[in-house]
């Protein structure tokens, strides 16, 4: 999955970028204040992003 489409439904779903660094991002779930890294690449790994969700608990893009 492209990264920019990833990050729209992180957003949709209540999340915000916490803040970045080198390699990753840290995303928090604004509504249960749970939280997730995301690394910084052009393509996210189908596995990879069901994980970030989980963590987040948010439903599975």
């Amino acid at each position: 999955m492209k990264k920019k489409d990833f990050e729209r439904h992180l957003r949709l779903n209540g999340c915000k970028l916490k803040r970045q660094g080198n390699k990753h991002e840290i995303w928090e779930n604004i509504g249960n204040e749970k939280w997730s890294t995301v690394p910084r690449h052009q393509e996210l790994k189908d596995f990879l992003c069901k994980k970030i969700c989980k963590d987040l608990d948010i439903p599975n893009p």
